[in-house]
């Protein structure tokens, strides 16, 4: 499910009602939490975070007229979805959040590349997520997306 949204505040308000509250409170922890640098963007009918053009000028590298994505969340018809781009390619950043990940939840970890996915609102870990939105600089995300692309 893509949004058309130009706005975060239009995403979350076309939202279904008993998504409004966690997509909002999921804004709102990682708003606390994110370095500063980051800009909050719509992006691929998301809401995301992205380090823009003036600290990255080159881009995303698929995209470059786009910021270079790092968080995105989401809500999909069947789950609510965390993207973190940093868990992609960093491992150690990884291993922390699954192994953190049971201390803040009694679910299985259900996780794709970057995607962690919630069936319901009130499986998401918001002080896991907002402690995962805090763990890197747009500076370190940049330092560790360069090192992947240039391989």
């Amino acid at each position: 499910m893509q949004s058309t949204a130009s706005t975060p505040e239009l995403y979350l308000a076309e939202l279904p009602e008993e998504r409004q509250h966690i997509m909002t409170a999921l804004r709102d922890v990682i708003r606390e939490n994110l370095p500063a640098g980051f800009e909050e963007v719509m992006s691929y009918g998301m809401l995301g975070y992205a380090v823009p053009h003036t600290l990255y000028p080159a881009g995303y590298h698929c995209d470059p007229k786009q910021p270079l994505p790092f968080m995105s969340i989401a809500s999909q018809k069947r789950h609510i979805a965390v993207y973190h781009m940093g868990m992609y390619a960093d491992e150690k950043l990884l291993d922390w959040f699954k192994e953190e990940y049971s201390k803040h939840s009694n679910t299985k970890l259900d996780m794709g590349k970057s995607c962690i996915r919630f069936k319901k609102p009130e499986q998401v870990p918001l002080a896991l997520i907002g402690e995962l939105a805090s763990k890197m600089t747009p500076q370190e995300w940049v330092q560790v997306y360069e090192s992947q692309i240039k391989r």
